[in-house]
């Protein structure tokens, strides 16, 4: 529950702190004083979105802090799930700077906006005037329903099985767009596969067939080339093996009378070995050396196919070519294979739509059992509301296809005469119907959760005497079941009923104008419940009147 509220340089408000009771308290005061301000301060700590002009004229920051009393709601999951200190009296706290900057706090601990706003909406709710809209949406009468019926956790499970049926067939329709992209494709990269591989092409062919051209283009030039080389050494006639074998005989005679001379005749053979074996090298190159014309086409044919694929396909090496083979074949593998993976996908999205389906129909069950109760309960509650003949019944159906909060759609119906055909509620209810109906519903689900606080503001607007002081019964006994109450009014028959009164005001003085609020004694309760009886002249009458409301309270 609400335990206090600070703000400081917020709007019109310099300072200001107040302290809250439990059950039903009532806030006053006149149009323009505040109330709105002050509900604005708590929206920021509700996660709102904050607005640097909010800020206060010639502060450099505005600060609203609340404390809650959490010791009987059990919120120790939130904390443990966003790494919070848990403490019974949780401090919500939002900084905003004139730079632009805004800070929130839990518990003087750091934490995110939505962190924020999902705790706040587990410890208060805020009734504005312009949620009266929400009555003709579908989603907030779907809402009530889930919330009467108990559905968070068959709703979770919902969402999930949902969210993975819509994931899979989004897949599924870029799988097939996919197929069909590649279908167009298929021709073209089919022509280009078979190319390459009647090329057989093989890696390091490309540098060989480069060799042999250029020994087969020059074959007479290597062959006399050569043929030459062998001649320097083999001639009969001065040729160097000859010389050099003579050499050898020479150096080995001479071993007798000088040592060194076999030493060097062994170094010389040697050497004679070694060059005997190139000159025969050589030989046996140059008789394999021919001139093959028929080959050196071939050659040329085969470079000229693997020179204008490299071309075609701007890649420089065979390599690159096998491995353009090897993708071009990865590709047409996948394209064969898409009425598979298409097949089997569709499978696995319609096992998942089944699934929705089932979980949809749990929803179902229980909303329409939930909406027989609204009709029962609204019936029952608007009644006293001056509604002797209302009718209020929940029409349900199913939609073509499951949406993101299940398959049904839901619509209020509403006639508050005898002859009235039951239309869609916002079409025919009158702003202080729509208001005591909008009571009627707060009030119906607020057993079905454990809110800490609700806030009325100005809930009454429309209805006024006996009306609002039937509303102020629903509110005084919303606030006696473990719940804090408070009702923003301008109607004196409900401001008696509030166990605490608070009023806002404005103050002025030389330079600027402030926004105050304060608890008002039980004198001053009179004073003001008298004011707003009889206007700005107080009367004795008035006076009078305003005692008999706090005492019938």
């Amino acid at each position: 529950m609400l335990r206090s509220l600070y703000i400081q340089n917020y709007a019109l408000i310099e300072k200001l702190d107040i302290r809250f009771d439990t059950g039903f308290s009532v806030i006053t005061g006149e149009t323009g004083a505040g109330k709105s301000i002050i509900l604005g301060a708590i929206g920021l700590l509700l996660g709102q979105r904050a607005d640097v002009k909010s800020i206060r004229q010639g502060a450099s920051k505005c600060i609203i802090e609340a404390r809650f009393d959490i010791s009987s709601y059990g919120m120790n999951a939130f904390f443990d799930e966003n790494e919070l200190e848990y403490e019974e009296e949780c401090i919500l706290r939002r900084e905003l700077q004139a730079s632009g900057k805004s800070r929130a706090f839990i518990n003087d601990t750091p934490a995110s906006l939505t962190q924020m706003k999902e705790l706040g909406e587990m410890l208060i709710d805020v009734h504005s005037q312009h949620q009266n809209l929400l009555l003709n949406k579908e989603g907030f009468q779907l809402n009530v329903l889930d919330i009467l019926a108990r559905n968070e956790e068959a709703l979770n499970v919902y969402h999930q099985l949902y969210a993975d049926w819509k994931r899979l067939d989004q897949e599924l329709e870029e799988l097939i767009r996919q197929a069909e992209q590649s279908k167009t494709d298929e021709d073209y990269i089919r022509f280009q596969l078979e190319q390459l591989e009647e090329a057989r092409l093989s890696g390091g062919e490309q540098d060989g067939l480069e060799q042999e051209s250029e020994t087969l283009s020059h074959a007479e030039e290597i062959k006399a080339g050569l043929y030459r080389i062998e001649q320097t050494f083999t001639s009969d006639e001065g040729g160097l093996l000859s010389s050099l074998k003579e050499s050898i005989s020479s150096l080995s005679s001479l071993q007798r009378v000088y040592q060194p001379a076999g030493e060097l005749a062994e170094r010389m053979n040697s050497a004679f070995i070694e060059l005997k074996d190139i000159v025969d090298e050589i030989s046996s190159q140059g008789e394999n050396i021919e001139f093959n014309p028929v080959r050196l086409d071939e050659v040329n044919e085969r470079l000229n196919l693997i020179y204008s694929l490299q071309q075609k396909h701007r890649v420089q090496s065979v390599e690159d070519l096998i491995n353009l083979t090897e993708e071009y074949q990865e590709k047409l593998s996948a394209i064969t294979s898409f009425d598979d993976r298409i097949a089997a996908l569709t499978a696995s999205r319609d096992a998942q739509y089944n699934k929705v389906k089932k979980q949809a129909a749990l929803l179902t069950k229980a909303r329409t059992a939930a909406a027989e109760e609204v009709e029962k309960q609204m019936g029952v509650r608007l009644m006293p509301l001056g509604m002797p003949n209302v009718r209020f019944k929940v029409e349900m159906g199913l939609r073509k296809e499951p949406g993101i909060q299940g398959e049904d759609t839901v619509n209020f119906l509403f006639s508050a005469n005898k002859n009235g055909a039951l239309q869609n509620i916002s079409s025919v209810a009158s702003g202080g119907e729509i208001a005591r109906v909008m009571l009627s519903i707060k009030a119906m689900i607020a057993g079905a959760v454990k809110l800490p606080t609700i806030v009325f503001d100005e809930i009454d607007t429309g209805v006024s005497g006996e009306i609002a002081d039937r509303m102020a019964d629903i509110m005084q006994e919303m606030g006696e079941q473990e719940r804090q109450v408070i009702s923003i009014t301008h109607l004196p028959q409900i401001a008696a009923r509030g166990s605490a009164h608070y009023k806002v005001y404005k103050r002025d003085n030389d330079t600027e104008t402030n926004s105050h609020i304060c608890r008002l004694t039980n004198e001053e309760r009179v004073e003001e419940i008298a004011h707003m009886l009889s206007g700005a002249t107080l009367t004795e009458a008035a006076l009078s009147n305003a005692k008999a409301l706090l005492k019938m309270n």
